[in-house]
């Protein structure tokens, strides 16, 4: 990042994007459940029929869980999603600065076409080592826990054990393809988004590098990463949700999807995506600046003499 007075050491970004992450998970997890159950609603409508659940909008389909299955349902699957952010956004975003400073060879100038290369490759490596965390969270969210129905799985563990046993260990991957696409394009969009509008704000003096320029970068990097990366969102939602043979790839499911439901199902949970990635960016990027900051100076402090 830029106009730092202060250098944060790369374990420090590291920890620190771990951190920043899930505290944004644990403030906006209800936004990404909602995204879930409306990205994959029309999946199984001729196996359910009438009695599949409808949800409409974001508030109407809080309101439908909440009655429905109880307020803490909102909250299925954030033990794995808090695994996920604390490995997965550790590397795609605390090894970003890292990742500019090795492709510009330890320069400080890194062009747009270096800044997508960082993200891009932050992004595959962050998916490659954290996927099983992300199955098993979009599993919890997809479920609907209505009555005394039987529980898909019966705790995290369980849920890494049972997918292990059915699927095989590659079960635990499912996805990962398209998952790797859609991190590749999330992080080109979020990290380069965010990284050019602040230094813009800063290089035009329109801001001072705080809280404000940094709420400003994050919403306008959450926009954009909600349009571009949608389609993608939804087919790995449901690819990673579907059973064992209901889809023969990621592009199979992709066109079944739009052949049975049109193109529009591509952006479905569109605003609900926004609102989530909106606020977790906003929380995530001003939680990450402040524990940059803090942790550096408490480093400074420690390393410096009495």
């Amino acid at each position: 990042m830029v106009g730092k007075e202060l250098v944060p050491t790369a374990t420090v970004k590291f920890f620190g994007a771990g951190t920043a992450a899930c505290i944004a998970d644990l403030i906006t997890f209800p936004l990404d459940t909602v995204k879930v159950r409306l990205q994959i609603q029309g999946e199984n409508v001729k196996v359910e029929g009438a009695n599949a659940t409808k949800y409409r909008g974001v508030f109407g389909t809080i309101a439908t869980i909440v009655r429905t299955e109880g307020p803490r349902s909102l909250y299925n699957g954030l033990v794995a999603g808090l695994q996920r952010q604390m490995s997965f956004a550790s590397v795609r975003i605390g090894l970003y600065d890292s990742m500019k400073q090795f492709y510009t060879r330890g320069t400080d100038s890194a062009g747009i076409v270096t800044r997508l290369m960082a993200g891009c490759t932050t992004g595959a490596m962050a998916v490659a080592f954290a996927q099983p965390t992300d199955v098993v969270k979009v599993r919890f969210q997809a479920e609907v826990r209505t009555g005394d129905c039987e529980r898909r799985y019966n705790s995290t563990i369980d849920a890494y054990k049972s997918i292990a046993r059915d699927e095989g260990v590659r079960g635990l991957w499912k996805g990962c393809m398209p998952n790797i696409t859609r991190n590749a394009i999330v992080n080109c969009a979020e990290l380069v988004t965010y990284d050019l509008i602040k230094e813009l704000i800063l290089k035009y003096d329109l801001m001072t590098d705080n809280l404000p320029c940094h709420f400003t970068a994050a919403f306008g990097a959450g926009f954009c990463t909600t349009v571009v990366a949608s389609p993608v969102d939804v087919v790995k939602t449901r690819f990673m949700n579907s059973g064992a043979g209901q889809y023969s790839s990621a592009i199979n499911c992709a066109f079944i999807m739009i052949k049975s439901e049109g193109p529009k199902a591509l952006y479905k949970g569109f605003m609900p995506s926004f609102l989530r990635l909106g606020s977790w960016n906003i929380v995530m990027f001003v939680t990450y600046e402040q524990i940059k900051r803090g942790m550096t100076r408490a480093q400074q402090y420690w390393e410096s003499p009495f």
